[in-house]
């Protein structure tokens, strides 16, 4: 089914869209209590693995997830929100009328089939360079958080992260290795406090004192590979709790060791 409507969420943008065109049924509920989950194109087996933790958690909790419908994190969260048996809005950054190929048609498919939405504020609009920007202030509006699983430093979802802020949306972000230039932005908005920390089963900064990898510094100092053959965990996820500990104060790093915060 396609259609035409109006949300009164978009009304918070200083610049609205007049119209929004659909596929699928339209039915209001679906706007109640969004979760917008966005993150870079070239997604990483670590951001993988932080979508696939994310999403059926949302899932569970009866939340709507939106996301921007580009490949890598995005469609991955569309992806697993189906599979887990829940609803998500994907915002194109092209117009509705615009035929969708291979994967992406077979995407789209399973996401009307399982009670979601196709938006786009175009009919006939081309793909360009100033439409996915555009579209991104529509994710913002949707939702009432916004989760940045991996972004570059001058990725699209900081776009995102930045109406989120304009919006006075609760506004998360994933760590992830200070090695990786995928989670250098989303590093940053945490770093600069623009983002709170989203890490694990609890979106907290809460200090963990009796965490395997802080007990394990309690004596020695370590590199990242050395504490990551020690917890016999993959050298990713190692990096990722490393950038969290370093980030909320607890851990500093010196010369590629680790060591615990005095204090």
């Amino acid at each position: 089914m396609t259609g035409v409507a109006e949300l009164r969420l978009l009304e918070d943008l200083p610049d609205p869209p007049k119209q929004l065109f659909y596929l699928g049924k339209w039915e209001t509920d679906i706007f109640k209590n969004c979760v917008a989950v966005v993150g870079s194109r070239a997604m990483t087996e670590y951001g993988r693995r932080v979508v696939e933790k994310i999403i059926p958690r949302l899932v569970f909790e009866k939340k709507t997830v939106v996301s921007g419908f580009m490949r890598g994190v995005d469609q991955y969260a569309h992806q697993v929100c189906v599979e887990n048996g829940g609803k998500t809005i994907a915002v194109l950054g092209w117009g509705i009328n615009i035929p969708l190929e291979d994967a992406d048609k077979k995407l789209a498919h399973k996401i009307i089939q399982s009670g979601g939405l196709i938006l786009s504020e175009w009919k006939d609009q081309q793909p360009a360079l100033w439409t996915f920007p555009v579209r991104n202030r529509i994710v913002a509006a949707l939702a009432e958080e916004v989760i940045i699983v991996e972004a570059a430093l001058k990725s699209g979802s900081l776009i995102t992260a930045n109406w989120a802020s304009r919006l006075k949306r609760k506004l998360w972000a994933v760590p992830g290795p200070i090695t990786s230039r995928t989670s250098a932005g989303t590093n940053l908005l945490i770093a600069s406090r623009k983002a709170s920390l989203w890490y694990t089963e609890e979106p907290t900064a809460v200090k963990k004192t009796n965490d395997p990898l802080l007990k394990l510094l309690e004596n020695e100092s370590l590199t990242s590979n050395e504490i990551a053959r020690k917890l016999n965990q993959p050298v990713a996820v190692v990096g990722a709790q490393l950038s969290m500990f370093t980030l909320t104060g607890q851990l500093v790093e010196k010369g590629g060791k680790y060591y615990l915060a005095e204090g």
